[in-house]
């Protein structure tokens, strides 16, 4: 039996859509110019890391997420807890990674729940559907022989009809069906939030990944329970669930406008607008961390000139540096 998801397009979801697009455009537009996309994406990741974790109990603070993320220690605090954050920064470096990827497969959610869950596992395996029955608060999932179907569904809609809707709507829908389905027997909640964000992703609506919607969801925790248990309670409408996610993605916008005002204040308003091969070059200093002027040209089928052109507007921004000496240097991430 095919997933059908059961909402109505209310005036509030078509007005929030619309909202949305509205201010997207005006962020994309912003972003697409800017020397600073890496400051963005770094708080956005701290930010969904935090966020997303920090509503399944874990106790680290904002600031030590970020010394985690920068790869200093943090002291006074359990393997678990250090654990947890460092698979989410691994979550969100493997759906940034595959955010081209046309069709999300089983093998793909097996992988990621393997990622976000690894060593931190109360119960079922990493990377296993789960073989036992498993409650969360009053609601009791599928019994985990319907589990491998049930997902089969989930991924047919998420790789055909999902892209009729607008990402909006899509990644709300995927987020709240894969929590009903509950398919792992532990981390559930980290991979939905994961899922829908790849969705954003995929679809080409966050393309350079500077949204963190999950910090939504952490500011009222209570609420985002409530408002997954109401679908339930409305026999599975998920219009008002709809509704709620769009308000946390225009919040995420409008926190990414913010910041992008307050950075372009104190970088005095500077520009660059970036070619395509270098926004290429920024994922792939980003995913790397540094990389050798060779592989650089390698990477981007260009000439070693070709490459130091695209270079050179970024390290004038103070985009990008340059460190090691004259014969080893390598470049990075300012």
């Amino acid at each position: 039996m095919a997933y059908e998801p059961v909402f109505t397009p209310s005036a509030r979801l078509l007005s929030l859509v619309e909202e949305i697009a509205a201010l997207r455009a005006r962020v994309m537009s912003a972003a697409v110019q800017v020397a600073w996309i890496p400051q963005l994406q770094k708080e956005a990741r701290v930010s969904n890391t935090h966020s997303s974790t920090a509503i399944e109990g874990n106790p680290l603070t904002r600031d030590q997420v970020r010394a985690l993320a920068e790869g200093r220690s943090v002291p006074a605090i359990t393997d678990r807890a250090r654990q947890e954050v460092l698979n989410y920064f691994a979550g969100l470096r493997f759906i940034e990674t595959h955010s081209a990827k046309r069709a999300v497969t089983r093998r793909d959610v097996l992988r990621l729940h393997a990622i976000a869950a690894r060593g931190v596992m109360d119960q079922g395996q990493e990377g296993e559907f789960r073989r036992i029955q498993v409650r969360v608060g009053r609601h009791k999932p599928p019994r985990p022989e319907r589990v491998e179907a049930l997902m089969a569904e989930f991924l047919v809609w998420w790789n055909g009809p999902a892209k009729q809707w607008s990402p909006v709507i899509s990644s709300g829908v995927l987020h709240y069906r894969f929590e009903e389905i509950h398919p792992f027997g532990d981390g559930n909640g980290r991979v939905g939030r994961l899922l829908a964000l790849w969705e954003l992703y995929r679809r080409g609506f966050d393309t350079h990944h500077i949204f963190a919607v999950d910090e939504y969801y952490w500011q009222d925790r209570p609420r985002y329970y409530r408002e997954l248990q109401a679908v339930r309670e409305r026999g599975r409408d998920l219009t008002g669930w709809l509704e709620y996610t769009a308000e946390g993605l225009f919040a995420a916008l409008k926190h990414a406008w913010d910041r992008i005002q307050v950075v372009m204040a104190e970088r005095g308003g500077e520009r660059i607008v970036l070619r395509p091969r270098q926004e290429q070059l920024l994922r792939m200093l980003r995913d790397e961390g540094s990389m050798a002027p060779r592989r650089i040209w390698k990477g981007l089928g260009v000439s070693r000139q070709g490459a130091m052109d695209l270079l050179r507007p970024l390290l004038e921004a103070g985009l990008v540096k340059r460190v090691g000496t004259r014969k080893s240097g390598r470049y990075m991430l300012a």
